[in-house]
């Protein structure tokens, strides 16, 4: 019984991961590229993101190309 349980446990607690097989990191994919930014414009940090190193550097340089070709904004500070 003890060992169904933790099974169980275990799998409940598997998230799914924040970029899908089949999602490219590009600067041009402004919806990704969102989901890993602040409301302010800011990027989040990879514990936040819950992405690994290497998805995390081609995560922080596409938002920085795009904020250079004006496709995602440097700071939103609308309030």
């Amino acid at each position: 019984m003890k060992e169904i349980m933790n099974k169980s446990k275990r799998s409940s607690r598997r998230r799914l991961p924040p970029i899908r097989s089949g999602e490219i990191i590009d600067y041009k994919n402004i919806s990704l590229l969102r989901r890993f930014m602040s409301e302010q414009g800011k990027i989040l940090s990879k514990r936040m993101n819950r992405l690994t190193s290497k998805q995390q550097r081609l995560m922080t340089v596409a938002i920085k190309r795009a904020r250079i070709l004006a496709l995602s904004p440097f700071l939103n500070n609308e309030s």
